[in-house]
């Protein structure tokens, strides 16, 4: 009887350690948040944002059980125009002024197929809260040459600008829209599991 006490209590002890979460942070100088949004109806104008941080916390090997949030600094836009960027920052667009935040918090993290999952969350642009869907690509985890443990993740969707009242709208004379409504997001992330 003891014998088999002895066991359950080194598989409690196993399941434990497995249940316990690790907590990454994204590696900022690995990673990158861009968007890009169709000009004129004949090219696409891209741009990034410089300052994002992120956490990813998950108990489990392939992350299905991953809370994931993130933020982004909406004044450290930049699509290699002064000008433009700084309309971006303005009431017309984000109002970085009263919101400097743009905010996600995922709801769910399912893989969907080999290293690719659908990430669903809260997206806040402004004051306004959206649910939106990436695709995702886990792109899998290594140990770097200091010891330290990465996972890496490339994220793609895309929202339309209006339901966050990022409301410019201006057309050209034939009638089209100078910025298309929609925006397309990529996230390329690092992320470092924290010791």
């Amino acid at each position: 009887m003891k014998k088999v006490f002895t066991i359950l209590a080194a598989m409690l002890l196993t399941v434990g350690a497995f249940a316990q979460s690790s907590t990454w942070k994204t590696d900022a100088s690995h990673s990158n948040v861009k968007f890009s949004v169709t000009h004129l109806v004949v090219s696409e104008v891209e741009g990034y944002f410089k300052t994002f941080a992120g956490t990813l916390v998950s108990s489990k090997p392939d992350f299905t059980d991953a809370a994931i949030n993130f933020s982004v600094d909406i004044n450290s836009i930049n699509t290699d125009n002064e000008g433009r960027d700084k309309h971006l920052k303005s009431d017309d667009f984000f109002n970085a002024e009263k919101f400097p935040q743009m905010t996600f918090k995922s709801t769910s993290f399912k893989k969907v197929g080999d290293k690719k999952y659908v990430l669903e969350g809260d997206l806040t642009i402004r004051d306004i809260t959206k649910k939106v869907k990436f695709d995702v690509v886990f792109g899998g985890t290594v140990k770097d040459p200091w010891g330290n443990i990465k996972a890496g993740f490339k994220a793609t969707g895309s929202i339309n600008r209006f339901d966050y009242n990022l409301k410019w709208n201006s057309v050209t004379e034939a009638g089209g829209a100078v910025v298309s409504k929609e925006v397309a997001i990529t996230l390329n992330l690092e992320f470092a599991q924290q010791k």
